[in-house]
């Protein structure tokens, strides 16, 4: 199917509404989801090293949870990448254990104006992606940046981030590794900023990690809606914002959004509420996605 037609089946309904410039995923209609558990839902078991990744894949493992998000924070020496040893250690466990590696992630800025600075970052994402591929992780998780840049305008900094980007892209094609971008409420704030970096970067290895959390500008429904086309995976959180103040995630209304819009592939969920003990944490928040997604 061309990437210029409309999406079709279950998924004409949102691709109607896109601009006639938008290239949404390429992908069979109809919905297929599998669960997935973004490893920052262990942060901090994992940052005191009370846990590993490892225990993350059992305890995916024990729950019938499909796969592990392995964030690269958690793996020893990041932003450094791991010997070749811990990584092929680490995806054989995964793979004895029946957990696929949905993903993982690296922390990178490119809202700065310092030139060299993006450039480390770039090459960071370069490393990852090589060790993504070694892993057997699909996808590499991104974000635009921390902050809009004092003394540069919007559309200033949205160019050099669309040129990194596209470096990243291409090395991630090289590699089989999709890039992934993660809008985190930080430079970019909406899903027609978050669309507008997709369309300028023009690629079919670059595409949207669908933060449902970190809308929080209007409808964050409607915002989540607009962007499901362009989503090669999601961060399904406890809440998401409307008009910046927080509310529960009405699950059911998302995989109604999810059911029109059509999307196949995981849906990592990150489990952040209150409370010390993050696996009963984790397991509630499991039992409210199956119910509302059938899974």
């Amino acid at each position: 199917m061309n990437r210029r037609t409309f999406l079709t089946s279950s998924a004409g309904i949102a691709a109607a509404a896109l601009p006639l410039s938008a290239k949404p995923v390429d992908r069979t209609s109809g919905v297929k989801l599998k669960l997935g558990l973004n490893a920052y839902s262990f942060d901090k078991p994992l940052r005191a090293g009370k846990m590993t990744l490892a225990d993350a894949i059992h305890f995916c493992a024990q729950e019938g949870v499909d796969a592990l998000d392995a964030t690269g924070y958690y793996f020893p020496g990041y932003p450094a990448v791991p010997r070749d040893e811990y990584l092929h250690e680490f995806k054989r466990t995964a793979f004895v254990n029946g957990v696929a590696i949905s993903g993982t992630g690296v922390r990178n800025d490119f809202a700065v104006a310092d030139a060299a600075a993006r450039k480390k970052d770039v090459q960071m994402v370069k490393d990852w992606v090589v060790a993504a591929a070694k892993i057997g992780a699909p996808i590499i998780r991104v974000f635009s940046g921390v902050n809009r840049p004092k003394d540069h305008s919007f559309d200033e900094a949205f160019q050099w981030m669309a040129a990194d980007m596209k470096q990243c892209a291409a090395f991630g094609k090289a590699h089989g590794v999709v890039i992934g971008l993660q809008q985190h409420n930080d430079f970019l704030k909406t899903s027609d900023e978050v669309i507008r970096l997709i369309e300028a970067v023009n690629s079919d290895w670059f595409g949207a990690i669908l933060d449902i959390g970190s809308l929080r500008q209007g409808d964050p429904y409607a915002e989540i809606e607009k962007m499901v086309p362009y989503a090669v995976s999601w961060q399904i959180k406890e809440q998401v914002w409307r008009n910046n103040v927080a509310e529960s995630v009405d699950l059911n209304k998302l995989k109604g959004i999810i059911n029109r819009s059509g999307y196949r592939g995981y849906v990592p969920f990150e489990a952040l509420g209150p409370g010390d003990d993050p696996r009963g944490r984790i397991k509630a928040f499991l039992g409210e996605i199956r119910k509302a997604f059938a899974l």
